[in-house]
């Protein structure tokens, strides 16, 4: 079970160290398999995707896009609570991205001069959404709504069928909300190439978002460049800082709901309380066997989980900038206090009401995160992911003029008399 460390020294650098290695491994057999996928289907297109659902999914459909009245008819028997619940999600994280809308400026000065940026939404963005048992409607939301506010043109969603052809109406559901506009019963490494390449039914798109397995993450990976993606995500992670007001039951808890994601998922707690750290042990135990991921969240606890006793809240907050933790909860007296402490994390949650569920399902940001310790140069998809910016200059003769020997310099600088020139036989 989880670790237990009362005197934390060397060990928590070691075990950042072994969290990095974690995020750091590699598949070969893996890489090779989606090569061998992508290139099928750039050479062969939809006879190529067709086999391979059939293959790997057991069943695939005449028509493998599904029209939004076919939607509506299979989300009919959706549960209505969980319907309205994906409504007022739906809400919040519009709100909450609305906020970040860049507008095109432009600025001109006294001399005629003219300069600015425009900004505009990308054409077509391709939303990637798991099925069966690890399908999450709220991946759909967090993927297909920032991308709406910042004018993207047309969204793909791809999605596998069940063994029984059928997709998930759950998910189906979460597009509508979303207003997704095409859907496609697709998955796998096969359905990310059919998006960068296009295939005779599936469009090609600009950028591919969204989680998936490790075939997924690897095409993604490998196709980056032909297409942009939002990030390579590795397994997720949750860091807790604690000081001895916590609550060692909310503790527990919010480790273990992290944990539940995958054996390879990390969940630690930093408290300067040995009694707390003792108290969330024991809490873990109580709580566990009545968690239906229970051998998932052990496993996952076992390799990667622990709870240091630190010395102080400043030696706490020190680790959590060296590790950068995807999700990162402070539950402290006055965790204010520390917000401008924190300099490396996706998500910050604040306080004993704040927990990772939150910010998951509900509360409006961005629950996609960099992981791995990339949240030390990487931010949370946001509506700048979905966005393309370009700059725009105007110069009268006489600005130019006024600039060209100091153009001219530069260039003869760098050796680049054609640059030179380019100013020159304007004089």
């Amino acid at each position: 079970m989880i670790q237990l460390v009362k005197k934390g020294g060397s060990f928590g650098r070691d075990f950042i160290s072994q969290l990095k290695l974690r995020s750091e491994e590699s598949n070969r057999q893996v890489d090779a398999a989606v090569s061998e996928i992508i290139e099928n289907v750039r050479r062969h297109g939809d006879q190529a995707v067709r086999e391979y659902t059939m293959k790997f999914d057991g069943s695939v459909l005449d028509e493998t896009e599904i029209s939004v009245r076919e939607m509506r008819e299979l989300t009919k028997g959706c549960e209505p609570d969980f319907l309205a619940a994906l409504e007022r999600a739906a809400a919040n994280i519009r709100d909450f991205h609305s906020r970040q809308k860049q507008q095109s400026w432009f600025n001109t000065d006294e001399n005629g001069v003219m300069m600015g940026q425009r900004i505009r939404g990308l054409s077509r963005v391709g939303i990637y959404v798991p099925g069966g048992t690890a399908a999450y409607p709220s991946s759909v939301l967090m993927n297909a709504i920032p991308a709406k506010i910042a004018g993207v043109g047309e969204i793909i969603m791809v999605t596998p069928p069940g063994k029984d052809g059928k997709p998930n109406p759950n998910i189906l559901a979460a597009a509508l909300t979303a207003e997704v506009d095409r859907v496609f019963l697709v998955g796998g490494a096969q359905a990310v190439a059919a998006l960068a390449f296009g295939t005779e039914t599936v469009p090609k798109v600009d950028k591919i978002v969204g989680p998936g397995n490790i075939f997924v993450a690897t095409a993604k990976k490998q196709l980056y460049g032909t297409v942009d993606i939002d990030m390579i995500a590795g397994p997720s992670e949750i860091l807790i800082i604690a000081d001895d007001t916590a609550n060692p039951e909310f503790l527990a808890a919010d480790l273990m709901s992290q944990a539940e994601h995958d054996v390879l998922a990390s969940a630690i707690l930093l408290t300067t309380s040995e009694a707390i750290a003792e108290q969330t042990v024991a809490q873990i135990y109580r709580q566990l066997p009545g968690l239906s991921r229970k051998d998932i969240i052990t496993r996952s606890l076992d390799r990667f989980g622990a709870v240091i006793v630190c010395q102080s809240m400043d030696e706490a907050v020190s680790f959590a900038n060296e590790l950068a933790p995807e999700h990162l909860e402070i539950c402290a007296a006055n965790p204010m206090e520390f917000m401008g402490k924190i300099d490396n994390a996706g998500s910050v949650f604040l306080g004993n009401y704040s927990p990772e569920p939150l910010g998951d399902y509900f509360a409006g940001p961005n629950h996609v995160l960099p992981t791995g310790g990339t949240a030390r140069f990487f931010s949370p998809l946001s509506v700048d992911s979905f966005i393309k910016k370009s700059s725009f200059i105007y110069y009268t003769e006489s600005a130019l003029q006024s600039a060209q020997e100091d153009i001219i310099q530069l260039a003869q600088t760098e050796g680049l008399t054609a640059h030179a020139n380019s100013i020159k036989v304007r004089r």
